[in-house]
């Protein structure tokens, strides 16, 4: 037993004998338990208050696009808080990311808090990494709830074996990538495995596994934290889009198509 969240967040996780095998065939994998209600408990109200802090979306949910209506969004938290850093930087989080990609170490992409507010939308089909300008497709995201989040809620539900998938890679989040891809992977026979995580459980996905989420029709906010991971040793591509040239200049600065990303911000958080 861990003896405080700090504790917990630095010691390795067992992972479930197929969840690489999971991961690997599925996309993505769900874990029960990775954090304790406790160890939430410690962080949840830092994360939040920073959210509120730094968000910058203030107009009422009618006057907002698709987007907008899905969640609030705001990234670079760890950058403004010690604490929030001590959660994004967590070990026992990247060495699970490691093992599922079958790396031998990640370094942060950087972080998000996605809250869906009472009365958001849905959240669009989309891959990831349409917005990540990298060689490799060896990147996924941490997806952890700050509270038991059941169906109504809007819990991140994902195309099972999506990531093999490459039509609508080239659709950024919207109303059209919602119609497409829900026609598409329809065709493709790929199933929608959608489930409530219990506080605690958590959630992997690969960069290019199509995902989504309906909306929240309960009384209380979303609160996610989300991490993103990459290969150590990944190399940085040619941007092929505007978002991917943005996020060259803006998370990875100094570097360049053909760099290794290994700036200030974008450390290390395991390497075995």
């Amino acid at each position: 037993m861990t003896s405080s969240p700090a504790t917990e967040l630095s010691t390795a996780y067992t992972l479930p004998t197929d969840a690489r095998t999971r991961f690997a065939e599925d996309g993505f994998v769900r874990l029960r338990g990775v954090l304790s209600p406790d160890t939430i408990a410690a962080y949840e109200p830092e994360i939040t208050g920073k959210v509120i802090e730094l968000n910058t979306m203030h107009l009422p949910m009618a006057e907002r696009s698709t987007y907008s209506k899905a969640f609030l969004q705001v990234g670079g938290l760890w950058k403004h808080s010690r604490p929030v850093a001590e959660f994004v930087f967590s070990s026992r989080l990247a060495k699970i990311a490691a093992d599922l990609m079958g790396v031998d170490g990640v370094r942060l992409y950087h972080d998000q808090a996605l809250y869906k507010e009472v009365g958001g939308g849905i959240t669009p089909f989309h891959a990831d990494q349409y917005y990540w300008p990298f060689s490799s497709d060896k990147t996924c995201t941490v997806w952890v709830p700050l509270q038991d989040t059941p169906l109504g809620m809007g819990p991140l539900s994902f195309s099972v074996g999506s990531q093999r998938f490459s039509h609508g890679r080239d659709l950024p989040i919207s109303d059209h990538s919602e119609e497409e891809l829900q026609k598409v992977l329809g065709e493709q026979g790929l199933p929608l495995s959608q489930e409530p995580y219990a506080l605690g459980d958590v959630s992997f996905h690969s960069g290019w596994t199509f995902h989504r989420a309906e909306p929240n029709t309960t009384d209380v906010p979303r609160r996610v934290m989300t991490i993103i991971y990459m290969d150590a040793d990944i190399v940085i591509h040619q941007p092929v889009n505007d978002a991917q040239r943005n996020d060259l200049a803006e998370v990875m600065p100094g570097k360049k198509p053909g760099d290794v990303p290994d700036t200030p911000v974008n450390p290390v958080l395991y390497r075995r």
